[in-house]
């Protein structure tokens, strides 16, 4: 648009301001216009001026002080990125950062643009795309914003994911910073950063082009040397490839290829975040590292080396399902109870408790949705109870076996899940009978059967405790 337009232009820097059908206070009002539009200026009459609005294809007035004059020569690109850098972090004010952004752009010469002007417009639309994402399009100041953005070209993305509306921004000059030679670390991670958020990934992409997309996710955060980031940077670079890495194992998995190499590398990624680095801004990103990585952690387990009363085995059955078979050691081999499940059945996982007449098993049927399935011998036989993380909806946490309590029959377990918004982690003391909660805490020092009869190796492997 900015290339188009040659005549006298404005940005408008007040929400709602009103656009009259002539000079006068008591004119009829035609519409309101939002921070960032850009008008064209055609003459001033009486302390307002005469515009159009090219986006809306409608002229009018309005007040001069609701406006600003906007230069896109060579003499203004000083003033215009000072304006940019000061709008950079300013919340609520991004349509007319990024309107800043892109005159700046265009007044500059091509040869001496450099990293800061992209990553400047790329961190306002990517928070723009947030409040989107947090606020919903039905807002009409949100949804006018996003509509004054993609007039200079600043695109978004937006599809439906567990019932809500999330926006992306697109990513274009975050691709552009990447490509710059004298672009710095931090701009070059917050860059890779952007590109590789798991939430902006289309939830309907078909299992070629996501693995290709995972792929490219961690062949980008390869690229980015965290040994020359400070401590906040290394540790979100950290916690987004072990993320990108555990996705890459479920989907090994889901192919019947080979999983345990990815998910070992999503482990030590983890294992280099320093949590205490990230503060209270960046903690989510890995809390949701830590639950992507624990729902997938069985994937780089070995089977138990103990000699074990019950076995359970997988075969193909319809396609995309596996199905298991539950069998004695002891006496007859004929299946004490077969289930088939479209989820990535963990066999590392399987643990035999309470002499013999349970068997808990690891079953992820998604990428970050990990359940436990309990088998257990009843009167009229065998049964199999699902254990999830939390509510079904929330599509993000897990489940895993802490222990068994033989004196009170209880069942250990630790869940953790993202509800709401927020991650939520609960260590229970569960009746095996039923598995309903009878006690339940933040933290296992809390539970003193978790004391006395938490799992050696779960305490080794999880986690849950770092």
């Amino acid at each position: 648009m900015l290339l188009a337009l040659t005549a006298a232009l404005a940005l408008v820097v007040q929400d709602r301001t009103p656009l009259r059908a002539a000079p006068r206070a008591q004119a009829s009002e035609l519409t309101r216009l939002w921070q960032g539009e850009i008008l064209e200026v055609r003459e001033e009459r009486a302390g307002y001026l005469r515009v159009y609005d090219y986006r809306l294809e409608r002229g009018g007035y309005l007040k001069s002080e609701a406006v600003r004059p906007l230069g896109v020569s060579l003499a203004d690109a000083p003033a215009l990125l000072a304006v940019l850098r000061f709008l950079r972090d300013s919340a609520g004010a991004e349509a007319l950062g990024i309107s800043y952004g892109a005159a700046y752009l265009k007044a500059a010469p091509g040869g001496e643009i450099s990293a800061e002007p992209l990553d400047a417009i790329g961190r306002m639309a990517e928070r723009l795309a947030d409040e989107a994402s947090v606020r919903g399009l039905g807002r009409t100041d949100v949804a006018q914003h996003i509509q004054v953005a993609e007039q200079v070209g600043v695109r978004m993305h937006a599809f439906d994911r567990n019932g809500r509306m999330q926006v992306c921004y697109e990513g274009e000059l975050y691709r552009r910073v990447l490509t710059l030679p004298h672009a710095s670390p931090e701009q070059r991670a917050r860059a890779a950063l952007a590109l590789t958020r798991t939430e902006c990934i289309d939830p309907d992409a078909g299992l070629a082009q996501r693995a290709a997309l995972d792929a490219q996710r961690a062949a980008l955060l390869d690229r980015i040397d965290e040994r020359s980031l400070d401590p906040l940077f290394r540790s979100r670079v950290h916690a987004r490839r072990a993320a990108v890495w555990a996705a890459i194992a479920f989907g090994h998995a889901r192919r019947g290829e080979p999983s345990a190499d990815a998910a070992q590398r999503a482990i030590a990624e983890l294992h280099a975040v320093h949590p205490e680095e990230l503060g209270d801004e960046h903690r989510a990103e890995y809390l949701d590292a830590l639950v992507r990585v624990g729902a997938t952690r069985w994937a780089a387990a070995a089977p138990p080396s103990q000699a074990a009363s019950l076995l359970v085995s997988t075969a193909p059955g319809q396609p995309g399902q596996t199905c298991m078979a539950l069998t004695s050691t002891q006496g007859s081999t004929a299946p004490l109870l077969r289930r088939c499940t479209y989820g990535i059945v963990w066999t590392a996982s399987a643990r035999v408790i309470a002499r013999g007449h349970a068997l808990v098993l690891a079953v992820q049927p998604l990428e970050s949705w990990c359940e436990l399935w309990v088998f257990q011998e009843s009167g009229d036989g065998w049964r199999v109870d699902v254990l999830p993380p939390g509510a079904a909806e929330s599509g993000e946490g897990y489940a895993e076996f802490a222990g068994f309590a033989p004196g009170t029959q209880r069942l250990l377990v630790v869940r953790e899940v993202k509800e709401h918004g927020r991650f939520r982690r609960r260590f229970e003391e569960l009746s095996l009978e039923d598995l309903i909660p009878v006690r339940e805490a933040s933290s296992p020092e809390l539970l003193a059967d978790f004391g006395r009869w938490q799992d050696a190796a779960w305490r080794r492997d999880t986690l849950t405790l770092r």
